[in-house]
Order: structure tokens, then sequence, then C-alpha cells
């Protein structure tokens, strides 16, 4: 198949806020996992980070690993920090035979900060746009050469959240510089996830995401934090949500678009029961699947 699914452990064990989830164990999140049908799943918190000891763990379960999330610093160091301080994370997603690493711009990022609304977060200009343009290809070509590819994560409270930026964004990178595409991060930040799929050729990854719209509503009004509009239940598993993903789907399949799709949606565990979520997700995203052909 062009596509496989695979699951985020975010809805088990929250990276951002630990608090939530914290004392569910890595083994639950897995066996449920693949009990809702997924054949994957990312790097989570309480993942261990050695090979010979996460590789069993996973082959136990029946799971790959898919990917994981890299906080990037690379607007306040050099291409050569940049990859001095990735290695480790790198060695183990190349290791385990991912294909994609993603990767997201945080300096000066407020996704992280519950006192910071969303209106603060830092933006480029010219002259920025150009120079971390170029840097981030020279990070992807070195990446390349390592066998696994940049997928550059567009995030809500970064330098690249909404349309705008992601076309800047692709304008300003060489190919070798992939696109994940994030459907709630999208409409989070007002864009159509569908009409991304535009950029089909320079997407290498995809996180499946809904977003409740009167949530939407309301955490725009108030200029809320990320983690705030987290906690509020801003976003939810595909099916949960108001996102059309027949739409994307089919976008994505026009596009010709090869990879995982990923479910991933930061909730409450305590008031979104990670294992019935996860299967919803599944059932809703597995349908539209078959529906586009992909």
């Amino acid at each position: 198949m062009p596509v496989r699914l695979g699951i985020s452990p975010i809805g088990w064990n929250n990276d951002d806020m630990p608090e939530l989830g914290g004392n569910t164990p890595l083994e639950t999140c897995l066996a449920e996992a693949r009990l809702a049908g997924f054949e994957g799943i990312e790097l989570g918190n309480k993942f261990p980070r050695d090979v010979a000891v996460l590789g069993p763990i996973l082959d136990r379960h029946g799971l790959s690993l898919i990917s994981g999330w890299y906080s990037g610093r690379l607007l306040d160091q050099s291409v050569a920090e940049e990859l001095a301080a990735i290695d480790a994370h790198c060695s183990l997603l190349v290791a385990m035979g991912c294909t994609v690493l993603v990767y997201a711009e945080t300096s000066g990022g407020i996704a992280g900060d519950r006192r910071r609304s969303l209106s603060s977060r830092p933006r480029l200009d010219d002259a920025d746009w150009r120079d971390f343009g170029f840097r981030l290809t020279e990070l992807a070509d070195r990446l390349s050469r390592r066998s696994i590819r940049l997928a550059y994560h567009h995030h809500m409270g970064t330098v690249v959240e909404n349309e705008a930026e992601i076309d800047r964004l692709l304008a300003e990178t060489g190919d070798g510089v992939g696109l994940l595409l994030d459907t709630g991060h999208l409409a989070f930040a007002g864009a159509d996830p569908a009409a991304i799929a535009r950029y089909g050729h320079r997407i290498n990854h995809v996180h499946c995401k809904d977003v409740r719209r009167d949530m939407l509503a309301s955490v725009r009004a108030s200029d809320a934090s990320f983690l705030g509009a987290v906690l509020e239940g801003i976003f939810t598993v595909p099916g949960g949500g108001c996102i059309d993903f027949d739409e994307v789907l089919a976008a994505l399949a026009a596009a010709d678009y090869r990879g995982w799709l990923v479910v991933e949606a930061e909730q409450d565990p305590a008031k979104a029961p990670p294992l019935a979520y996860a299967r919803l997700g599944f059932a809703h995203l597995s349908a539209a699947v078959a529906r586009a052909g992909l």
C-alpha cells in the first residue's frame, strides 16, 4: 500500500505536559496502539533511546518506529552546531529504520509556555527568512547523506505557523526540505489542509489530527496559549472534529503521496480515554483512505 497508518503516543503521554498521562506505562500505550489497529508509532517521552532496548519492545507489540520530533534551534546556532545537537536523535531514527525526521524550529517559540498567548509568537523578517532557508536546506542535505529526510513541522506558536509562512518556507528552501502536513495545526492557523496538498512533491509526512469547531472559535477569540487550547480540548482524533479527511486524503492521493498517516491528538487522557479515541481515529481514517484509493 502507498500509505501506512500509525499513531503518536501523545494521547497517552503528553511530552509538553508530562502530568497528562504521567502514570500511564509505555506498555499500555503500545499495547493499545496495536489493539486499535495501527502498524507504527512515533517516539514519546517514555520511550527508551537505546536501539537494543527499544527494538525488542516494539517488536513484541508488532509496531514499527515511524519517526520522532526534534526541537530545532537553527536560528540560534550554526548548521554544524545543530548537526552535533541532533546526532543522537538522528542515529536512533536511522538505526530503527525511520525514513523521516520530524523537525520544527522552536527558537523563540511560545508553544510550551502556558503564560504566553499565541499572538505573541516570533516572526521572521525578510533577511531572517533567507538565512533560515539557506541553513535549513544545508541541514536537510546533510541529514539526507545519513539516509533520512527532514520533515518540517509547521506548528502553532512558532515562526512557521500559517499558510503564508509555509509558502515562504518552501520558497526559501530546496527540495531536500520536506514538509510535514499537520491537518490540526493547519486548521488552527486558519488554513485549508487540503489546499496545502498542492505541495505534494514536498510532503513527506502527515499528521492527522482533528479540531473541535466550538473550541477553535473560543481559543481564537480569547487568544489563548497553545497549551491552554490543548487543555480546553481544541484537538481530537479524525472523526471527532470538523476537518473533512475525505477531502484531505483525496488531495494527497492526487499528489501521489507515499508514506505514513499518523493519528495525533493532544488530549487529556483523563477526559479522552486513549484506546477509545485511538479506535475512533483508526476507523475514521481507514475508511477515508479506502475511499481515496490510497
